[in-house]
């Protein structure tokens, strides 16, 4: 699958802190997602390491780098720790729970609050999800929507979490880094000496006048604000009045002599 590039510079500090997953390979479905959106930095609750095959085969070699730079943590508190906001994941509702929120409004508070700050994003085990504990240590909890079956992946959880983080930062991925249509230096250079040349062929631009109308015809064309291929196809048709005059001189040549042989 291919994916477009935006700038995820602003999530350098940010990280996921999964608790107690159950399995490997979520571990590392996770870190590729994470690798994908900007995230750097993975945290696992656990009191037992788990198998990095597993979890690397699921990162890929491109997330590998997370798996092997991941952090152990013994407890949430630990895991939470260096975070100023943390957002907890669930699904579970209770009277004495923050109040749930998408994960799209979530991440539209969160994102004025990056600056300068590190945030988190806490998810549960599989099975259970967070505890009322763990969730005494966020700020934010979020719930995915769902039509009725409630229950996702681990992986697609994080998945549907980064990318409202990542396009709410990014509201216009597409446009953060614009492509320009307009001709360069280069091309206007390029298109100048043609210009030139082809002026001076058909003797449009002499001695006496030459300096005097280049600069006049580059302030015309520079206001213009050429297009790429605006500049190639004046560039075109100076190559064809070029040719066209060296054809001409040919011909002309060509009687000229004729006519010395008579």
């Amino acid at each position: 699958m291919s994916l477009h590039r935006a700038n995820g510079g602003e999530l350098a500090g940010s990280g996921i802190i999964l608790v107690h997953p159950k399995f490997p390979e979520n571990i590392g479905a996770t870190a590729r997602i994470a690798f994908n959106f900007g995230i750097s930095r993975l945290i696992v609750v656990s009191h037992e390491p788990y198998d990095e095959e597993r979890m690397l085969k699921m990162a890929t070699h491109k997330a590998g780098h997370l798996i092997r730079n991941m952090q152990y943590c013994t407890t949430t508190a630990e895991a939470a720790a260096p975070f100023h906001f943390i957002v907890g994941t669930t699904a579970r509702q209770g009277k004495k729970r923050l109040e749930d929120q998408s994960p799209r409004e979530v991440m539209a508070q969160l994102v004025p609050l990056l600056p300068g700050n590190r945030i988190a994003l806490m998810f549960g085990q599989e099975s259970t999800g967070l505890s009322n504990e763990d969730l005494d240590f966020c700020q934010f909890a979020s719930t995915i929507p769902t039509a009725s079956f409630a229950s996702l992946n681990l992986a697609q959880a994080v998945a549907i979490h980064v990318y409202e983080l990542y396009t709410a930062l990014n509201p216009n991925p597409f446009a953060a880094v614009p492509k320009s249509d307009f001709a360069n230096s280069y091309d206007l250079e390029g298109m100048y000496e043609h210009i030139e040349e082809a002026l001076s062929t058909i003797t449009f631009l002499r001695d006496t006048n030459h300096s005097y109308w280049m600069r006049n015809i580059r302030q015309f064309l520079g206001r213009i604000r050429l297009k790429k291929k605006e500049a190639s196809m004046i560039r075109g048709i100076c190559r064809k009045l070029l040719w066209h005059s060296q054809a001409v001189n040919k011909v002309q040549q060509a009687e000229l002599e004729a006519r010395i042989q008579e």
